[in-house]
């Protein structure tokens, strides 16, 4: 039998590292190990990771890796959880992007600004903050680590979702490398004598790269949209007795269109992750929250009413909401704040609104949480369901779980839900995994030190291990049966399943024309 060794083509990383430099190929195996595991799992380790820092780079790279049968996987800010960025093919080169974190141009008066894939949400974000401007989309809750290329990739949601969608809807073009190092522009910006202003010129090209996980081409950089940083905001909390009474209210105000930033949290989560903060995480969210109001005096009163409110309104029986909404002026924002509570009355009481007034201040948290409020493994999944179907795929969880209580009760492993509304249209349902197991090499790296280190170790813990992943695989078929869709597709949820033909075979046709030795992330999309 044929080792690694014995099949890899000669000289192959020696080639990169003449191409990109030896300091930007790495080959140690812990180096490897670690960027070749995600939050949750791991598959094949590459040959090498690289580190190219230009579009000229990326190309070259694709060139080479392409003459030489070796497979290109990219990897943006690592906080994936769907297998998205690991390569099942241990022939391969795996792309860390984090060389390629410069914010190329702000264009002020043409509203948008053009990014390397590799710079995270946090440094976008806080580039665009002195000139008033921000994307309409400005980030997943990891943006600290998250990248706009991995994000566009994933097509993911959090921060502008209430009322921009997803990541993919603030995008005007993209610069996308293809398999055999050719560069495509998408949009106007496909046009010699034009700029990436305007995404609709003819077919949306631009459309067929966000959400593709990297399987049609390796993204150097995104043109995303801008809009003036709204002035005024408010923060509103609702706490509710049952789901369904969170789940009605939700769907109400979604309907509305007035909330920026929504997320929901059932009584386990909010007990768990939110409960868990320290003296000093509380005082670091009260300084955050001063520096952010409209002046001193606002700063105080809304510190002081933090302090007063303390945990209370995490109630261990209470499913609670969270909205921002934003506005022109004081008066706008006051007005769409009223209709949000008009449309949440019939189902749910207003609690204090400490949790909004902090996301507000501090949108990037550090990666705490990709380990349970225990130190046990954590891992999401999800699905976008219409609003009609929210409460059936509810009961047939329920029953799921039910069905492997006894099993989750000996194996320790535990779970909870998140919630969002996205846009107007769609009701994100997250279920969420804890259990008792040793730590990864994701999560060792990760997760700040000094945090780490407060936080229990477990011994390894197989059967959990095994419980979890049993239990996401019928829960995904449970969500594919109601109709669910996804984001983060990566090489986890079951995309060409039940697909339209005609559609599918098309999708076969793209991967064809820009990937024919389907050199690009194989697996992802389920390609």
């Amino acid at each position: 039998m044929q080792t690694q060794a014995q099949v890899e083509p000669v000289g192959l990383v020696e080639r990169v590292a003449a191409l990109l430099g030896s300091e930007h190929v790495i080959t140690d195996a812990d180096d490897i190990a670690f960027y070749s595991t995600d939050i949750y799992s791991e598959r094949e380790r590459p040959l090498a990771v690289v580190r190219p820092g230009s579009l000229q780079d990326v190309a070259a790279l694709a060139k080479l890796a392409t003459a030489e049968g070796a497979s290109l996987v990219p990897r943006g800010g690592g906080a994936s959880y769907t297998d998205g960025y690991l390569p099942t093919e241990a022939h391969s080169l795996l792309i860390d992007t984090s060389r390629m974190d410069e914010i190329l141009e702000i264009n002020q008066e043409d509203m948008y600004v053009t990014v390397q894939t590799g710079v995270p949400w946090a440094k976008l974000n806080e580039a665009l903050k002195p000139l008033g401007l921000r994307t309409p989309f400005y980030g997943p809750f990891s943006g600290l680590h998250a990248t706009v290329g991995g994000s566009i990739s994933q097509n993911s949601v959090s921060w502008g979702t209430g009322t921009f969608g997803v990541s993919a809807e603030s995008v005007l073009g993209v610069e996308v490398v293809l398999s055999g190092g050719e560069v495509l522009r998408t949009g106007s910006w496909g046009t010699e004598t034009s700029t990436p202003f305007f995404r609709h010129f003819g077919p949306d090209l631009t459309g067929l790269f966000t959400g593709d996980v990297g399987a049609l081409g390796i993204k150097t950089a995104v043109t995303l949209r801008l809009i003036s940083r709204p002035p005024e905001f408010i923060g509103l909390s609702f706490r509710f007795p049952d789901f369904d009474s969170m789940r009605q209210a939700m769907t109400a105000v979604a309907k509305l269109g007035v909330n920026t930033i929504n997320f929901a949290l059932d009584p386990s989560l909010q007990q768990g992750q939110l409960g868990k903060a320290s003296a000093a995480d509380a005082m670091t969210a009260a300084l955050a929250v001063f520096k952010s109001s409209r002046n001193p005096l606002d700063g105080l009163v809304q510190v002081v009413r933090m302090g007063l409110a303390g945990k209370r309104f995490l109630s261990p029986e209470n499913y609670s909401v969270h909205y921002i909404v934003e506005g022109v002026d004081r008066a706008s924002a006051k007005a769409s704040a009223a209709a949000l509570r008009r449309a949440v009355a019939p189902f749910g009481a207003e609690t204090a609104n400490t949790i909004p007034n902090i996301v507000q201040a501090m949108p990037f948290a550090p990666f705490n949480n990709v380990l349970g409020p225990k130190g046990e493994r954590w891992v999401p999944i999800h699905c976008v369901l219409p609003f009609s179907r929210a409460l059936p795929f509810r009961r047939d969880l329920e029953a799921l779980y039910e069905r492997h209580a006894e099993r989750m009760e000996r194996h320790k492993v535990t779970y909870g839900a998140m919630f969002m509304t996205v846009s107007t249209h769609a009701f994100l349902y997250e279920p969420v995994f804890y259990w008792e197991d040793e730590r990864n090499a994701c999560s060792e790296r990760m997760v700040p030190a000094d945090y780490l280190a407060q936080l229990p170790v477990y011994p390894p813990n197989p059967e959990g291990r095994a419980l979890v992943a049993e239990m996401k695989a019928e829960i995904i078929d449970l969500m594919h049966q109601h109709g669910g869709a996804h984001f983060q597709i990566g090489k986890l949820y079951p995309y060409l399943v039940d697909r339209n033909a005609a559609a599918e075979q098309l999708l076969r046709d793209i991967k064809q024309a820009v990937d024919p030795e389907r050199r690009l992330n194989p697996g992802a999309l389920g390609l």
